[in-house]
């Protein structure tokens, strides 16, 4: 049972006066494919930095991402089940291809959760205890704890028999380690197609024209004839 989240968002009427907009449970979950009971409920995004607070949409209403957009944050709450429920059977690429972060796992990392994104965390556990583990040790996290996860690879395993929860703000940041490989390789992806364009790309017609020009050879002026020459 995915854990429910009351959301509350304020906002403005046409006043200009402060209002309750929303008061009800999060609407935007989902189970990570592959890993059940794992789910992610996003409560709330920002686009860019400063945020932007005009308007009364529901800023969470839209497919789940692993990764806020740039210059964004996202709140979520993370619940994730004792690791006997789904780590012998899990599918560590639909997994992350579901939440729109295939690129973030570590394919040389035998564990299915070890990922890296590119931003900053701030981390909160609500309920249970879960162990953060990293590619050089881990630690055990307990209610009332805090993590700062700085975008480094890292994976996540609850060793008892009950869930844990925790709230997670990710905020966009400079990539580091796996994420910047990955950066790298999609600008050079980006510029490989770009190269062959401009290889493809004809010449422009005036330099096509000087260069008939310049290759057609000079016309011969005809002989004349001896008694032309006379007259």
């Amino acid at each position: 049972m995915v854990w429910k989240v009351r959301r509350v968002v304020t906002g403005h009427d046409k006043q200009g006066k402060s209002v309750f907009l929303t008061d009800g449970y999060a609407p935007n979950v989902m189970e990570m494919a592959s890993m059940p009971g794992l789910a992610l409920t996003d409560v709330w995004e920002t686009t860019g930095a400063p945020a932007d607070n005009h308007g009364i949409a529901d800023a969470a209403a839209r497919p789940v991402r692993l990764e806020p957009p740039k210059n964004g944050s996202i709140l979520r709450i993370v619940e994730f089940p004792p690791d006997s429920a789904w780590r012998d059977n899990a599918d560590a690429k639909a997994a992350f291809d579901s939440i729109g972060a295939g690129h973030a796992k570590d394919a040389a990392n035998a564990d299915p959760m070890m990922h890296t994104t590119a931003t900053v965390d701030y981390l909160i556990i609500l309920k249970g205890e879960i162990y953060a583990v990293l590619e050089n040790g881990e630690t055990l996290l307990k209610p009332g704890d805090i993590m700062i996860q700085r975008g480094t690879n890292h994976s996540w395993s609850v060793r008892g028999n009950e869930p844990c929860v925790l709230a997670a703000i990710l905020i966009d940041a400079k990539p580091l380690g796996l994420a910047a490989r990955v950066a790298a390789k999609k600008k050079a992806a980006k510029k490989a197609p770009a190269k062959k364009r401009a290889a493809k790309k004809p010449a422009p017609r005036k330099a096509v024209a000087k260069a008939k020009t310049a290759k057609k050879p000079a016309r011969k002026a005809p002989a004349r004839s001896k008694a032309a020459k006379h007259r």
